[in-house]
């Protein structure tokens, strides 16, 4: 038990020194004694325990982060890279260059980057058990690094969106999007954590649903894609350092009506 203890300490410090670099004291991670969550069973006696603090005025540690869990779904591969039904990869992958996250980590069968967006702890995920199985590693980590529901941001396409579309949400359903419906299901049945849809369209005509899902972008699609990646990055930005305020409300309203020409 001191060896994997020694692992960890040295681990959870060389991850974030350089994301913590205003803090003084050297170990910036702290390990906590876990119960149950979300239904995972207890594996060990200790869980990561993500924290960041500033000092105040008088170099006190007084203001504390809690992280974030931001989650692509989509399905690896690819066979799959570029399709409609993996743009909440391509988000994860915009986040992780503008933010300078490495994605270099597989942890709960899935791919995880740890860093930053300010002074707040963020993990970046992309589940590679496939679409279908995504909560298999939500659930997981969630509860490996104490992330609460309110800080879990699921990004994933949605039909009923035009495409390029985004809208940013404090909770809700599955909407029959099976990886949604897997990730509820690995917490407990919950649907009280945020989301972003990244809007698809829906299919022309009686085409089959899979086949639209599994297919590419058109040009002119894409760069709609693009575009929304782009936004999405900022909004993700803000939601993390700001929470659901105004801005969210007039996000969604821009988004909605983005394509509307007047």
């Amino acid at each position: 038990m001191f060896f994997i203890s020694l692992w960890i300490n040295i681990f959870c410090y060389v991850c974030f020194r350089s994301m913590l670099h205003a803090i003084s004291v050297p170990n910036t991670c702290i390990l906590c004694p876990r119960s149950r969550c979300f239904g995972q069973r207890n594996r060990g006696s200790t869980r990561f325990c993500l924290r960041a603090s500033l000092p105040d005025n008088n170099g006190e540690f007084k203001v504390e982060y809690t992280p974030w869990l931001v989650v692509g779904l989509g399905n690896p591969g690819n066979k799959y890279h570029g399709t409609r039904h993996n743009v909440g990869f391509e988000m994860i992958d915009q986040i992780s260059q503008s933010e300078g996250i490495a994605l270099n980590t597989i942890q709960s069968k899935a791919l995880v980057g740890i860093g930053a967006i300010g002074e707040v702890p963020i993990l970046l995920a992309k589940p590679q058990a496939y679409m279908n199985f995504s909560g298999e590693s939500v659930g997981p980590l969630a509860a490996y690094y104490q992330v609460p529901l309110r800080h879990i941001l699921l990004i994933y396409d949605e039909m009923s969106l035009p495409n390029g579309v985004l809208r940013l949400q404090p909770k809700g359903g599955h909407g029959h999007h099976n990886g949604v419906k897997s990730v509820m299901g690995h917490l407990d049945g919950s649907r009280e954590f945020p989301r972003l849809c990244i809007g698809i369209g829906n299919p022309p005509g009686a085409m089959d649903m899979k086949a639209y899902l599994l297919q590419k972008f058109s040009p002119a699609e894409r760069n709609q894609i693009n575009e929304a990646l782009e936004q999405g990055v900022e909004a993700v930005r803000t939601l993390v350092l700001n929470g659901f305020n105004q801005k969210t409300t007039r996000f969604n309203l821009g988004q909605k009506y983005k394509h509307h020409k007047v």
